[in-house]
């Protein structure tokens, strides 16, 4: 099946140098995040979303609630470290969105509102 915005599933892919299409959907990345209360979405159910090419994984909250503690890539039978992908989409979120974004520019009530790892991601970007 060809992915609906193959562009959009290649550039993640490119982003975040995994293999998206080796996840069979087992589900385990899921049920070892801690983070799954606070999602809109199943980390593997954005995986799928980016197997297919859909990109209204970049609307989900599930990627800035993602605090990439590495158990998706431990429990993974096939290695996917999923919070590479989580940042891989980050990416594209802050890339549409903003060209450069100054911490020094943002008021205290803008950076306490923000969620953290945009922050982090914005920083990455800007140095990679």
């Amino acid at each position: 099946m060809e992915p609906e915005n193959k562009h959009f599933k290649d550039r993640v892919v490119e982003l975040s140098g995994e293999n998206v299409d080796l996840c069979f959907q087992c589900g385990a990345c899921s049920s070892g995040c801690p983070m799954t209360q606070e999602m809109d979405y199943l980390p593997s159910k954005i995986i799928r979303m980016v197997q297919l090419g859909l990109e209204e994984a970049l609307e989900s909250k599930t990627i800035w609630v993602c605090t990439t503690c590495f158990n998706c890539e431990v429990r993974c039978p096939r290695g996917i470290d999923v919070a590479n992908v989580m940042e891989a989409l980050r990416q594209l979120v802050l890339r549409r969105k903003y060209d450069r974004v100054s911490l020094d520019e943002l008021s205290p009530e803008e950076i306490r509102e923000l969620p953290q790892i945009a922050i982090v991601s914005n920083q990455r970007k800007l140095t990679a």
